[in-house]
């Protein structure tokens, strides 16, 4: 599938050839994949009154309805509908959808032709969701959905420069997740020397520090909070980074002030000009968009691919859309995927800013962008407090706070019952480790204060920690993902 030129012809083409090209795409994967292939979205459609034809451009499926998590966790809790998401191409089905003359090619191409259907349709790789809410969902993958992923994940390095004698180190975690092999393939699909480390629970940061020294590696990839652990200790070990030139972070939200803390660490550690810079992802999409390089403190937004998919901005409680860089929740339909698929799916993310076809102030490219700001819907906790009783809280904006503040090094947010009574009052906690040389006491009436302007909730406790007390609360080197946030509450 592999086509630099489509991708920078894609890159410089004026938005409304873009949306037209959106529409076309949009409408043959209706018609020849979606609803002959899928057994979810034919009911779907047969329920709303929507023949495949009358979906011609993405307006059209403002007549479908969402598809939510709860859709797919059902649909895999039923044997009989495990597969509904899955696009299962029948001989009646290509009989009925499929225009003529790709039915010619199939009979022609003879046992050839029949195979490679059989190849393209089949799944042979799976990845899970993650989350704390609920259970994980699997999402299969076919040969086709794997040469897509690479493809998206060869856009991301082009958006980032990459150089191709680039050496780049995997630190996203050995798992079944979208990100540790969105990297992989991406190295795969563009003869890069992808390293994967396996994050630290598999190398550990001291393998991950000998691997950047020793491969001279140029691009770090991993989730902030590891990342960030890593430098740290490079610093503190000093560790050669001067030929590293770039970062880039997933699974997480990367606030400008621990770029910049990561930039710090990285030019003490011999780095030049760097650059540090943020990915959006989500296994829904099975694939990933990149910020091109800029300040720590500005981000352009995520470049995102509108011949793969396609984002519609919602308003959250109503469900209308909303117009165009106005603040809305990021709905995905999938336009080129086989395997399991989805249509008009709510992300449970808030953009703030939503999407934008601008020509992106950075770099010029004129694909349109997802804005940068992103926060979780379902983050939102109420605390019973007593002061406060019904505040909701957003804790992307209490992670966002301890990040910016220049003198804390490491954090923890702990929610829990008082005297674990689950009827008592809710308790916030945080935990934190200073800076070197910052003394620890004169940072608890600013995180105080800084998380009661942002939430307007203020933490009943700040526990200062040493860093080492606080790395093993977090589980940096002992768990697949640092535990940030930890809920104690009954559920």
């Amino acid at each position: 599938m592999r086509s630099p030129r489509t991708w920078e012809r894609l890159a410089a083409t004026p938005a409304a050839e873009l949306r037209r090209l959106q529409d076309a795409t949009l409408a043959r994967y209706v018609r020849e994949e979606l609803y002959p292939f899928s057994a979810r979205y034919r009911r779907v459609f047969d329920a709303a009154g929507v023949e495949p034809r009358q979906v011609r451009s993405v307006d059209d499926l403002r007549r479908l309805p969402f598809t939510t998590k709860q859709d797919l966790l059902e649909a895999q809790a039923n044997p009989e509908t495990k597969r509904d998401f899955v696009l299962v191409p029948t001989p009646g089905a290509i009989r009925s959808h499929w225009p003529f003359l790709r039915k010619l090619a199939l009979v022609v191409g003879g046992t050839r032709s029949r195979e490679a259907l059989r190849f393209a349709y089949t799944p042979n790789f799976l990845t899970f969701t993650t989350g704390r809410s609920s259970e994980p969902v699997a999402f299969a993958y076919t040969p086709h959905d794997l040469d897509v992923l690479g493809e998206g994940t060869a856009r991301i390095l082009d958006i980032a420069g990459s150089a191709p004698d680039e050496r780049i180190l995997n630190m996203m975690p050995f798992a079944p997740h979208l990100a540790f092999w969105a990297v992989t393939l991406g190295g795969f699909t563009t003869g890069r020397l992808v390293l994967p480390s396996g994050g630290g629970k598999v190398l550990g940061t001291h393998g991950n520090l000998r691997m950047i020294e020793r491969m001279k590696v140029a691009w770090i990839v991993g989730t902030p909070g590891y990342v960030y652990h890593v430098l740290r200790e490079a610093r503190k070990e000093g560790t050669d980074l001067s030929s590293v030139v770039r970062v880039t972070l997933g699974a997480e939200k990367v606030p400008p002030g621990l770029k910049a803390k990561m930039i710090e660490h990285l030019q003490a550690g011999g780095a030049g000009q760097v650059t540090v810079s943020g990915t959006y992802g989500f296994t829904e999409a099975r694939m990933a968009f990149g910020e091109c390089p800029s300040s720590p403190d500005e981000s352009p937004g995520y470049h995102v691919y509108p011949d793969l998919g396609i984002f519609e901005v919602i308003d959250p409680e109503t469900g209308d859309p909303v117009g165009e860089g106005e603040d809305g929740e990021l709905v995905y339909t999938g336009i080129s995927g086989h395997g399991s698929v989805v249509c008009r799916y709510r992300t449970g993310d808030l953009a703030v800013g939503g999407v934008t076809w601008e020509p992106c102030p950075w770099c010029g490219r004129t694909t349109p962008r997802v804005s940068s700001e992103l926060r979780r819907v379902s983050d939102r906790h109420a605390l019973s407090l007593t002061k406060i009783k019904g505040t909701l809280v957003d804790l992307s904006h209490i992670g966002t706070v301890l990040s910016e503040l220049a003198g804390v090094d490491e954090w923890q947010v702990v929610l829990r019952k008082e005297d674990d009574d689950p009827l008592g009052l809710d308790r916030l906690e945080v935990r934190f480790a200073a800076r070197q040389g910052v003394e620890p006491a004169s940072l608890i009436d600013t995180i105080k204060r800084e998380i009661l302007e942002a939430t307007e909730v203020a933490p009943n406790e700040i526990t200062p920690c040493s860093l080492e007390d606080l790395l093993k609360f977090l589980g940096m080197e002992t768990e697949m993902k640092e535990k940030r946030f930890l809920d104690l509450r009954p559920q």
